[in-house]
């Protein structure tokens, strides 16, 4: 929100005298003493005019958690647990989720209640990589890596996959480097060599990677720098 609206909620200054405000010098934002009526406002900043505390400032959360097989990407189901039943309550009804994963699958998942950093974090015009490990039910077809770099059609959306990059590390596990979040996309694409995959593993979003020290189940704090990266 500008900062000039949010001074005009307050029913005791009209426009008039929030621009009066904002030329004293008498509004500050984080401390800082900011005179433009167009500054952009986030729930994150506090803002005060002299002493008075206009907004104050919510902290913000973004954090990594390993997703177990068998836990929802949702935030509440009457059946199955969901990853915001991993954090505690008054965490949790802060959070949304980044970057959904079925619920057989497993892995890197982003929590925040930022939502500008996870959109951008999830945004398919960003283009950015996740990667995976993958297990399928039998051997990986000679010409996988071909198809799956030249990119592979879907009809039903009538779209071609990004290029895809994919390392063998034996005949029936890979990792491989995605650019979209396309409805079961790795599934189908190996479905195109009717090669069932048993078990999807997201290892990374991006360059924030999943700290090999978190248990399933388990979450961290991302760090400065894994914030600062999207």
């Amino acid at each position: 929100m500008r900062l000039d609206r949010l001074l005009c909620q307050h029913p005791q200054w009209s426009r008039r005298h929030v621009l009066t405000l904002l030329v004293q010098g008498r509004v500050r934002v984080n401390g800082a003493v900011t005179p433009d009526p167009t500054a952009e406002v986030r729930p994150f900043d506090a803002v005060t005019v002299d002493d008075q505390v206009i907004q104050a400032a919510t902290p913000a959360h973004y954090l990594m958690l390993h997703k177990p097989v068998g836990v929802l990407s949702a935030t509440a189901d009457p059946v199955h647990p969901t990853v915001m039943g991993l954090l505690p309550p008054d965490l949790a009804e802060q959070l949304h989720i980044g970057g959904r994963l079925d619920r057989a699958s497993s892995g890197l998942m982003l929590l925040t209640n930022d939502g500008q950093w996870s959109r951008r974090a999830t945004a398919p015009e960003r283009r950015s990589p996740k990667t995976y490990l993958v297990t399928l039910a039998h051997p990986i077809h000679p010409d996988t890596e071909r198809v799956f770099a030249e990119g592979i059609h879907f009809p039903f959306e009538d779209v071609t996959t990004s290029p895809a990059q994919l390392e063998r590390l034996d005949e029936r596990h890979c990792r491989l480097t995605i650019y979209e979040g396309r409805y079961h996309q790795i599934k189908r694409m190996f479905g195109r060599f009717r090669n069932p995959v048993l078990a999807l593993h997201r290892e990374a979003m991006g360059t924030i990677r999943l700290d090999s020290a978190l248990a399933p189940g388990q979450y961290r704090p991302l760090t400065p720098e894994e914030v600062a990266s999207v």
